[in-house]
């Protein structure tokens, strides 16, 4: 480097003012140094590693080595459960309670099926004693009304249509059935038209008798109340 320093200075020119010829040696060894040695990068033009990442093509990262778990991180994670063992068998007694409650339900609509409308009613009386809390009970007070109907308690057979008309509102059999009651037993006709026009309109079947007969399983009582409000008589 020194030995580059020393070479000879340039001829002058002969139209431009003679310079200092130790300055000049100076200068052109100073450029030289400079042109020779590294440029400086400020650490503000370094990359961010960051943007070097996002930076770099998908293709990439699927190269790249997984994480490796462990043994004991799997067996973590699959025996995680979000439900207690308690929940669980909280829920495992309500679905059987529930099962024990349908249970009974069909239970007394075979038996109605059957004409046996005092074993029936027992059976109905049952789920609404003890499931009452269930929405599945209202349709066994459904059938305790027709059992009341035909052995013969009328007038609690009207009133528990009435109620379950109102909770069940929109249930065709109810209707039907208490338009048929309010008709052969109360005599009021313009009721019995209002339920029966709700009946009807959800289920056009509730018109024939063969229907509430043999599909509803209705007690004999009741299909001829029902008669005698369709033909009027």
């Amino acid at each position: 480097m020194v030995g580059a320093c020393r070479a000879s200075p340039a001829p002058p020119i002969s139209h431009l003012p003679l310079r200092n010829l130790k300055t000049f040696r100076i200068q052109n060894c100073s450029q030289q140094s400079k042109a020779s040695s590294p440029p400086h990068i400020s650490i503000a033009q370094l990359p961010n590693r960051r943007l070097f990442l996002f930076s770099l093509p998908l293709s990439t990262f699927l190269f790249l080595p997984l994480p490796a778990f462990s043994e004991g991180d799997s067996v973590i994670s699959t025996e995680y459960d979000p439900v207690t063992r308690s929940e669980r068998d909280a829920s495992a007694l309500i679905s059987q309670r529930i099962s024990l409650g349908i249970e009974l339900l069909e239970k007394g609509r075979d038996l109605q099926a059957q004409g046996d409308f005092n074993g029936a009613l027992q059976y109905f009386s049952q789920v609404i004693e003890s499931y009452k809390d269930l929405a599945f009970s209202e349709y066994a007070r459904v059938g305790r009304a027709l059992a009341l109907y035909e052995v013969g308690d009328r007038e609690e057979a009207i009133a528990e249509m009435e109620d379950v008309s109102i909770s069940l509102k929109g249930y065709p059999e109810v209707h039907a059935a208490l338009a048929a009651a309010l008709y052969a037993d109360k005599h009021a006709a313009l009721l019995a038209e209002n339920q029966f026009t709700i009946a009807t309109l959800l289920d056009p079947h509730f018109t024939d008798l063969s229907y509430v007969r043999d599909t509803k399983h209705w007690p004999p009582s009741l299909i001829s109340s029902l008669q005698h409000f369709i033909t009027l008589s």
